[in-house]
């Protein structure tokens, strides 16, 4: 192998297939790269068996070859390379990798690449569904963070990706919150899905997302084992988690008895604060709601956070209430983690008791619906 290619797109490739390098495993090869020189082009993959990524990048190929090679150091020797032209060659030897730059060198040690694991290139006969890179990543970060994070049950540590007619839907769940984002696709599937995906693996993609091009393509093997996430030179392979995933509409109240719309950023704000005072306190927020009323000219939201052994804080926020007073706490962890990933500048409270699941969503759109669980305001 020689090949000759820029150190930025380089230190990119290594960078985004790095994320799917094993970081502790008994098989070696899960620690390294695959560096395959061919047809004017450098791939590198790398893969823990549950995640494989590839990337592509031009370069100019004198002789095709492929090795493997350490991922921690290549990465890291490239990394302090200037930004200009690395040599890559076999002149060593077969199993290792001599990288050039001007007066610079470096000798890789690596491994016969017939060990490293295969990976698929393309997915034939499955399911395909074909999106808009940053409404995807919106979608995937409105979510994540609502899956477990453990594996003890392990579909409440994936996401639920659903595509029927016009709509694809995540959903995310740890058992004590619960994140749905729906997205309009724009066209009708041509084939109804509905697979998990661990929550680990969405958040890789959506970091690769983040310099996506025009469209990004998802493939289903037709025995739904594995899902590829295709880009422009990008390809993320994940397995699937098997198993049901719980039933949404059982999940999500349909009523409420009352309904606050207050400003985002404001009650975001309210909360941290509060969450400061909360944290020896099982980060138990308290939100009290009025309704508008002779001594109140608008409805208003006070938020607090109470510990015996740091003190307390108060927010009165102005908003606008349906419905008559209530009070009730939450996780203020939760609260920020949902208020965080919200974008729009209103969003609306749906309560129907202190002992009921509460329901967030934005004030402007349907598209997005957060429930989350209440706790004990006497622990307060």
């Amino acid at each position: 192998m020689r090949v000759t290619c820029s150190q930025g797109s380089l230190h990119r490739a290594l960078s985004i297939a790095g994320r799917a390098v094993a970081s502790k495993s008994t098989l070696t090869v899960l620690g390294n790269y695959l560096l395959e020189a061919a047809e004017d082009a450098l791939t590198v993959s790398a893969t823990n068996l549950d995640l494989a990524i590839t990337c592509r990048i031009p370069a100019e190929v004198t002789e095709s070859g492929r090795i493997t090679v350490q991922a921690r150091v290549l990465s890291e020797f490239v990394a302090s390379l200037d930004d200009d032209t690395v040599e890559l060659s076999q002149e060593q030897g077969p199993l290792t990798v001599t990288v050039r730059q001007r007066a610079t060198q470096a000798h890789v040690r690596g491994t016969d690449p017939e060990d490293f694991p295969t990976i698929a290139r393309a997915i034939e006969g499955g399911a395909s569904l074909a999106l808009e890179p940053g409404a995807f990543r919106d979608a995937i970060s409105r979510v994540v963070f609502a899956a477990a994070t453990d594996d003890s049950r392990p579909v409440l540590a994936g996401v639920q990706l659903t595509a029927r007619d016009e709509r694809l839907t995540l959903a995310a769940a740890d058992g004590f919150r619960m994140s749905v984002q729906q997205v309009n696709l724009g066209r009708p599937v041509d084939q109804d899905l509905s697979i998990i995906v661990p929550a680990r693996s969405f958040q890789e993609v959506s970091r690769v997302l983040a310099d996506a091009g025009d469209v990004v393509t998802l493939t289903v093997t037709p025995n739904q084992s594995q899902l590829m996430v295709t880009l422009e030179d990008v390809w993320i392979t994940t397995r699937l988690i098997d198993g049901t995933f719980p039933d949404l509409s059982q999940i999500i109240p349909r009523d409420w008895n009352t309904r606050t719309t207050v400003q985002r950023d404001d009650l975001l704000d309210a909360t941290r604060r509060a969450t400061i005072f909360a944290r020896s306190n099982n980060d138990v927020v308290k939100l009290e709601i009025a309704p508008s009323s002779e001594s109140l000219d608008i409805g208003r939201i006070t938020v607090t956070g109470t510990a015996a052994d740091t003190g307390d804080n108060r927010d009165d926020i102005d908003a606008q209430v349906e419905g008559g007073e209530m009070q009730i706490a939450f996780n203020g962890r939760y609260l920020n983690d949902v208020l965080s990933v919200l974008r729009d500048a209103r969003v609306a409270f749906e309560l129907q008791g202190p002992n009921s699941a509460g329901v967030i969503k934005s004030a402007e759109s349907e598209d997005f619906v957060h429930v989350i669980m209440p706790m004990v305001i006497g622990a307060n």
